[in-house]
């Protein structure tokens, strides 16, 4: 280190960096040599030393002068005791060493006075100013107590009647001023304290002068009042300015005050005040001590005993020195720095260079180092110290920087972070270094030290190499072979990771504060090339193939360096290629190992979380069981296999996701038969079907677990990332063809699994379904529909509600929708069967509407959409017609054939023209026929005899009103009727639905029957006066075209044919047959 610190001829900086480089790799190479720790300087004494230490410490104590400071001791037997501790000295040596030193000759008692300046003193020459000096002494035999008459008239006493001329020492005299500043020290001998007074006179120098000098100074009337009054003393008598008296035994050692002068008669009583400085020391103390040894050294050694002791006193209470001196120690050492007569300067060297020695061997804060520094920096003069004292100095500098740079070197092992303050006392050592080397002492007594900078740094590089070896031996494993040794290179690299991160959150920033140093980067910059070298060696003596165990090992080793790289993203600065750079290219060869133990792993673990699932619901919001947690788990464990992974090629990190992707569908699949398997044996020994069906609902909820995580796998694996890495390497859409096809056949797959399951559950429904369904058809005619569908509903209720509870809401929703679509074909074919039953179809009906209630349950079914598809509105018509009466469905059939005449714009069939109005004051129907057109031709001839039917429709609504028939036009395809018809009925009759005036256009033949021309139908709601005011304007015209019954027959009246025993519905329908048989007769030909 002394080397280091004073280096005569220096390399220039380039040349010293590159033998630097070039020797640390060469080092790096083998296990460096443990460097030798600096030896501290010993501050222990020898039985000799000690001993005439202990007599000056007690001669000290026995000879203490003047009053205590506020917070030292008074007590001579305490300090004698706490003196007998520090120095561990046993009570027969005590003893015999207090009494030696009670026998040594008394010192020399002196008061050292300084006085410094006075303020507001008299002016006694004409100008108005004084030539102020001061007379001082000590006058010996004083007894007199200080409150009395004879005390009072004593300090009236002026020091020349008093004290011997030759005691008596005076200052300078300053010219004109009432401020006069002397700052001159006088040493004084006293005998005894107790008998002794100081004594201080201050008097106004009076020169002999002239009238006419005097006169030209002359200023106002009080300048001339004292030349009156000194005309009448002595010629060059001295004017009294004022005094101080104080009794020695009242001052502390030390004094620093202002004192009033007093008059010696009351003229002039405020005289102003002296500004004084008293120090009570000795002279020719008797101990060997003194005699032989500077007083500095011997001091300098007292300071050393006494703070050694009070850190051992801390150490042994479990407690930490926090610089603080007891109040003995600080007693002791103040008085014996005193009676020495030791300068403040001297003072704060020892303490520095006590200090200094004592915190390289013992414990205590290294911010106690910063107050001598600080006053040894304020009182800096280096001509006031000797020779020796210079070197011992520098000594001292070098060897607290040598100390700290060893500390620093090994701060790791020094500042652990396990103990709290480690940080702290780091950073104040630090800052203690740095204020010790910006002293200007230091910058003088050690001119050849390199920056402290440059210090810090060699040794934090050094140190981070010898503990980088250091962890090596550590982890040395006992046995040599390959895992092992794996083992041990992993748990080096955890070790630096978790180094590395220390510096950088808390290590960096005290170097980089105090410094300027980047810690970080330079320890990772070291540390990289060190675990580069030894992971290449491994790898190489790893070779392929590779075990199992192994491979794991090395797993971990490429997450650990993973995790080593990635924190050079905050590297300050980075200089060319690292030795880490492009590491994963070493464990390629481990690839296929690590993605067959990866599958290997998940696959064991699916079996056993199978084998061990009781294929019970984990609780009332978690519906599956504890294997697709475990799966969950699993796949978790793939995807943050394959996150650690994160292989930095993109080309072969697609091809290691694709396998992952590969084996995890495969797992699944896996999965879904062995559950299955499992849910078969659980199954085969319940004698409970409904304990079967619960495993079955736990089954397809598993599965559908299984789906949703499968599902994950493009966020779990970082498919987006992958794309935008592979994108230059991979043929566009070759990633969507691989990675989402394996996808999404493991879902299709899974959707099958699903689907089989929720199908055999519905199975196990639909036969309920039927049979409940059956029974609705053939239940008693005297039971009313509601009451008739409550089987139904109240077994759709349970058995929905308990699969509600046992299956997740997805598989539910399948489940309700096979389950629909089942009875929808069951009432559709109950329906069917049905037919001519109204009584059948109302509560067919009644239980359709029921269940689309049930199966929507108020929006926690299946939605409207899924419920109204094409076979459920059909079913829905049917059963409204099966549904409905006779009358109402010929009232049905009227309306779809107005519906059917509204929507007719063709008149290929011809037409009629009529106006028809309603009178409500008479209650008749007003029909004039007008006209018909462009008829048939139906006769051979080519022509046609025609006529017009009107009848009232449906027959039931008006019964009492026959057919009204218009006059017979022969030959005549465009008969002008002009014939009026009037029919006798009620509004609220041509308000129903249905209601029409009915035109039938006929022709007419003389031999067989007439034949259609054609059918027209006005509905009587859209009347005029039919709301019951009467229409006083033109009733418009209606043309209605002429239509044809629909040929392939109409549903409605195949279903009233069907009803064989109602006459009504089978008169109705043989009439309407009738007429579309006459209209099939005629139909038009194309193209007229």
């Amino acid at each position: 280190m002394a080397t280091l610190l004073s280096n005569p001829q220096r390399r220039p900086p380039l040349l010293r960096q590159a033998i630097k480089i070039r020797r640390r790799r060469v080092r790096d190479l083998q296990d460096p040599l443990p460097q030798k720790e600096i030896e501290p300087p010993s501050h222990q004494l020898s039985p000799e030393e000690r001993t005439l230490l202990y007599e000056e410490a007690l001669y000290t104590v026995l000879h203490r002068l003047g009053q205590p400071e506020p917070n030292h001791v008074i007590e001579a037997s305490e300090l004698l005791r706490y003196l007998q501790e520090a120095f561990h000295a046993e009570p027969e040596e005590h003893q015999r060493t207090l009494q030696r030193v009670r026998e040594l000759q008394k010192p020399i008692f002196c008061l050292k006075a300084t006085v410094k300046q006075a303020k507001g003193i008299l002016g006694k020459d004409v100008s108005g100013f004084s030539d102020p000096y001061c007379l001082l002494g000590i006058e010996q035999g004083v007894g007199v107590p200080g409150d009395s008459p004879g005390a009072r008239r004593r300090q009236k006493a002026v020091v020349r009647h008093t004290i011997p001329e030759e005691q008596t020492h005076r200052t300078q005299v300053i010219n004109q001023t009432l401020n006069p500043v002397w700052d001159e020290t006088f040493i004084l001998e006293f005998e005894d304290i107790a008998n002794a007074s100081f004594h201080l006179d201050m008097w106004d120098l009076d020169t002999v002068e002239s009238v006419r000098q005097k006169l030209g100074e002359l200023t106002d009337l009080h300048g001339l009042r004292r030349i009156f009054k000194e005309a009448r003393k002595d010629k060059g008598q001295d004017d009294f300015l004022g005094n101080v008296v104080l009794r020695l035994q009242d001052l502390r050692c030390r004094e620093d005050q202002w004192y009033s002068l007093e008059p010696c008669t009351e003229t002039y009583p405020d005289r102003g005040q002296c500004h004084l400085q008293f120090q009570l020391i000795h002279k020719r103390r008797a101990t060997a001590a003194s005699r032989s040894q500077p007083s500095y050294t011997v001091h300098l050694h007292l300071l050393q005993q006494l703070v050694s002791h009070e850190v051992t006193q801390h150490q042994a209470g479990s407690t930490s020195w926090d610089g603080s001196l007891s109040p003995q120690a600080a007693t002791i050492l103040f008085l014996h720095a005193t009676q020495k007569d030791l300068s403040d300067f001297h003072q704060s060297m020892a303490q520095w260079l006590a200090y200094s020695r004592l915190y390289q061997s013992l414990e205590f804060p290294s911010g106690c180092l910063l107050h001598p520094i600080t006053s040894i920096e304020y009182q800096w003069i280096q001509g006031r110290l000797k020779a020796e004292q210079r070197e011992e100095l520098a000594s001292s500098f070098r060897s607290l920087l040598a100390y700290g740079l060893s500390l620093t070197r090994r701060f790791r092992s020094v500042f652990p972070l396990s103990v709290s303050d480690s940080p702290a006392r780091l950073q104040s050592l630090l800052r203690v270094l740095v204020q010790m080397c910006k002293m200007k002492a230091f910058g003088e007594l050690c001119p050849d030290s390199a920056p402290l900078s440059q210090l810090v740094t060699e040794a934090l590089r050094t140190g981070t190499i010898e503990w980088f070896h250091l962890k090596q031996q550590h982890h040395q494993p006992m046995v040599q072979g390959m895992l092992e040794a794996g083992k041990a290179l992993l748990s080096l690299v955890q070790d630096i990771v978790g180094d590395l991160q220390q510096c950088q959150h808390t290590w960096n920033k005290i170097f980089h504060n105090v410094l300027k140093i980047d810690l970080f980067s330079l320890a990772f910059l070291e540390l990289q090339w060190l675990v580069a070298k030894r992971v290449k060696d491994h790898m190489a003596a790893a070779g392929s193939p590779m075990s199992p165990e192994v491979g794991e090992s090395l797993f971990q080793l490429y997450v650990s360096l993973k995790d080593l790289c990635q924190l050079q993203a905050v590297l300050s600065q980075r200089d060319g290629v690292l030795a880490l750079d492009g590491f994963h290219c070493w464990f390629q060869p481990a690839i296929p190992s690590w993605l067959q133990k990866t599958y290997s792993v998940a696959l064991a673990r699916v079996q056993r979380a199978v084998q061990m699932d009781q294929l019970v619901p984990l609780g009332e919001l978690t519906k599956h069981s504890t294997s697709a947690v475990d799966l969950s788990t699993c796949f978790a464990q793939i995807s943050h296999t394959a996150r650690q992974l994160d292989w930095p090629d993109p080309e072969e990190a697609f091809m290691i996701t694709v396998k992952f992707v590969e084996d995890t569908c495969r797992l699944a699949l896996v999965y879904c038969s062995l559950i299955k398997a499992r849910a078969r044996e659980l199954s085969a020994g319940q004698k409970d079907q409904g304990q079967a069906a619960n495993m079955l609902c736990v089954v397809v909820n598993d599965m559908e677990q299984l789906r949703l995580v499968i599902g994950k796998l493009p966020t779990q694996l970082a498919w987006e990332a992958l794309e935008q890495r592979v994108g230059a390497v991979l043929e566009q859409g070759q990633l969507q063809n691989t990675l989402h096809a394996q996808l999404q056949g493991a879902l299709a797959g899974l959707g099958h699994e699903i689907r089989i399951g929720v199908r055999t559950l519905a199975e196990q429904l639909e036969v309920g379904i039927a049979k409940h369904i059956q029974k609705l058809v053939d239940v008693k005619e005297s039971v009313p529909p509601e009451d008739a569908i409550l089987p139904l509903m109240k077994f759709l209720e349970v058995k929905l509600c308990y699969m509600n509870t046992n299956l997740v809401q997805e598989n539910f929703s399948s489940l309700l929708t096979l389950l629909w679509t089942h009875t929808l074909t069951e009432l559709a074919e109950a329906a069917a069967s049905q037919r001519s039953s109204p009584l059948a179809s109302s509560r067919l009906k009644t239980a359709l509407q029921n269940l689309e209630i049930c199966f929507h349950a108020e929006g926690c079914g299946l939605l409207p959409e899924a419920l109204h598809t094409a076979t459920f509105q059909a079913l829905q018509r049917d059963l409204e017609l099966q549904a409905a009466s006779s009358r109402e469905l010929i009232r049905k059939y009227f309306c779809s054939r107005i519906q059917q005449q509204a929507e007719t714009t063709s008149e290929e069939l011809g037409a009629v023209t009529v106006k028809a109005s309603y009178r409500a004051s008479e209650q008749k129907l007003h029909v004039e026929l007008l006209s018909a057109s462009s008829l048939l031709p139906l006769d051979s001839n080519g022509s046609s005899d025609p006529f017009v039917q009107l009848t009232l429709e449906p027959r039931h609504e008006f019964p009492e009103l026959a057919a009204r028939e218009t006059q017979k036009h022969k030959k005549d395809l465009h008969p002008l009727f002009d014939e009026t018809f009037e029919f006798l009925v009620s509004a609220e009759s041509c308000q129903k639905a249905g209601a029409c005036l009915l035109l039938t256009v006929l022709d007419h033949d003389t031999l067989g029957a007439d034949d259609l021309e054609g059918e027209a139908f006005l509905p009587l709601c859209d009347l005029p006066g039919l709301t019951g005011s009467e229409e006083t304007g033109e009733v418009p015209q209606t043309r209605l075209p002429l239509t044809y019954p629909t040929p392939n027959g109409d549903p409605i009246l195949q279903l009233l044919d069907s009803r064989k025993g109602d006459r009504e519905a089978q008169v109705f329908v043989r009439l309407r047959r009738q007429r579309a048989k006459q209209a099939s007769q005629h139909a038009p030909r194309p193209g007229r």
